[in-house]
């Protein structure tokens, strides 16, 4: 009972889901304030760092924090959304220790949209997104699924799998009979 407590959620899908709309909602307007003022976001931000062409990467990160976070947002190319999001944040961690070093009142929000947009490459969008939606309808498409059998093994003979699976009851029997926890004895003394 413990480790169900501990070690297993039942909220995981509902996590990600928080996870990602607030992800997506709270940045979304970040973009939007590229948009606003595009000359004065490339002359503070991108020509500092002397990147070529800083109007049209000013729009490039405008377009990757807006399409990001509504990517994010829907659960639909989720992954494709939250690398847009990570490589936006990752110049911004760059322009803003280059420009004020290890300044953690700079650096914390964006080290968390960082890790954020991390998280959801690594985890997925959960099950309350477009992805798995569309992820099932995928699977239950039969043009889909002929073509995804074609990689799949050939099935096991069945009278091979059952001598096979009886062979692993029995010595996974024997291994439940056999085993003592260790140091039982000094515990119960």
């Amino acid at each position: 009972m413990l480790t169900s407590i501990f070690y297993k959620s039942i909220f995981k899908d509902f996590a990600f889901l928080v996870l990602r709309v607030f992800t997506g909602a709270l940045l979304i307007h970040h973009g939007f304030e590229k948009l606003n003022d595009i000359n004065n976001f490339a002359d503070a931000f991108v020509r500092p760092l002397h990147l070529p062409f800083p109007v049209a990467l000013s729009y490039l990160a405008a377009g990757a924090e807006i399409g990001g976070s509504w990517l994010l947002i829907l659960g639909l190319a989720t992954r494709v959304g939250a690398a847009a999001i990570l490589g936006t944040m990752s110049v911004a961690i760059y322009h803003a220790i280059v420009t004020s070093g290890f300044n953690i009142y700079l650096l914390e929000l964006l080290a968390l949209y960082f890790a954020a947009a991390f998280s959801i490459i690594l985890l997925g969008p959960g099950m309350f997104s477009a992805d798995y939606l569309v992820s099932n309808i995928l699977k239950s498409t039969p043009s889909f699924n002929f073509m995804t059998s074609k990689f799949r093994p050939e099935p096991i003979e069945k009278s091979t799998y059952k001598s096979s699976t009886t062979r692993i009851d029995s010595a996974l029997e024997k291994q439940k009979k056999s085993f003592d926890f260790p140091f039982s004895n000094f515990l119960s003394s």
